[in-house]
């Protein structure tokens, strides 16, 4: 059964979703969503408890650019999955990376630990990055507030948009450390001055500075992200192998992706397993300020996933 899914490059949004679930397994804290007449694959961030990049969502979102590379790499294969998009729900996007395990290894003095997520981090966006190899324009779409090391994953993607309420900040450097992967990525996108003013500031963007700083490719009315990019596809579509080529030829062209993370990932580690007492028990009072603001929020009569202001941080 498999190999008739893969082979066959006309596929039902079913088939495309379940040869992805059935190569990659278990694929907690996100949603899929297959567009075939789009060749559009919609993969949903949906993390819990907290909007932040776990382990577990790093992971699943690795599996999947695994598996689309995996099935349909080979040059004898249409690939059906020309457009691989990533979106998010609720009124923040992300608070950044998972400052409860950080804390967990921190106090385990688990480096290793530390290791493995920064691995999954770094190749995650070096795989969006280079188009899966070469084989898939990767997109994004930020719908609201978007804080450290979060944005780095939608900002690997070829292209990075967001709705106008949206905003964007790196707070990391404010509490004596910085994003695993933020360096290689905008670095790439803004320019190294641009992007090193923005990590060294902690300062939040409105979407429309974002933009004018080189960090998005597009912003647009609230609530049309998700059409911007279903436009984008169906317009793009008949000259997707030339707009794939350039993107990956330009990809080429900057460099060892994947290696220059690999070595921030570790700089990254032994920046965290050096934090003072001082500076780990301020990253214990933000946690600590998250899970409060949630326990409030799971007591109102208000849904689940709505999220409250919450503080800056990676």
């Amino acid at each position: 059964m498999l190999k008739s899914v893969v082979a066959n490059s006309a596929l039902l949004a079913d088939d495309v979703v379940g040869a992805i679930r059935g190569h990659a397994g278990h694929l907690p804290q996100i949603e899929l969503d297959f567009d075939a007449e789009l060749s559009l694959l919609w993969v949903t961030i949906v993390p819990e408890p907290k909007p932040i990049f776990t382990f577990e969502l790093l992971s699943s979102l690795g599996k999947v650019q695994q598996s689309i590379m995996d099935l349909w790499g080979s040059r004898y294969i249409d690939c059906p999955v020309r457009f691989l998009a990533f979106r998010g729900r609720g009124p923040i996007f992300t608070l950044g990376g998972d400052l409860d395990f950080y804390l967990d290894c921190l106090a385990k003095n688990d480096r290793a630990a530390m290791l493995e997520y920064a691995r999954v981090s770094g190749e995650d966006a070096a795989r969006n990055a280079s188009c899966l190899g070469g084989l898939t324009i990767t997109l994004s779409t930020i719908h609201a507030k978007a804080i450290g090391g979060g944005i780095d994953a939608p900002r690997s993607c070829n292209l990075m948009i967001a709705e106008e309420q949206a905003s964007f900040s790196y707070p990391e450097v404010k509490f004596n450390h910085f994003p695993i992967t933020a360096i290689a990525v905008l670095g790439r996108k803004m320019g190294n001055s641009a992007a090193l003013k923005m990590l060294h500031s902690g300062d939040e963007l409105t979407a429309q500075a974002f933009y004018d700083a080189g960090g998005l490719d597009a912003v647009v009315p609230n609530g049309t992200g998700i059409g911007w990019i279903e436009k984008y596809a169906r317009d793009t579509l008949p000259i997707h192998a030339a707009r794939l080529a350039l993107f990956s030829a330009f990809h080429r062209r900057s460099g060892n992706m994947k290696e220059e993370l690999e070595h921030l990932g570790e700089a990254w580690v032994d920046n965290m397993m050096r934090l003072s007492p001082t500076a780990i028990a301020k990253l214990q009072r933000i946690a600590q300020t998250q899970d409060k603001m949630l326990a409030r929020l799971y007591a109102a009569p208000t849904p689940a996933r709505a999220l409250a202001p919450a503080p800056e941080m990676g």
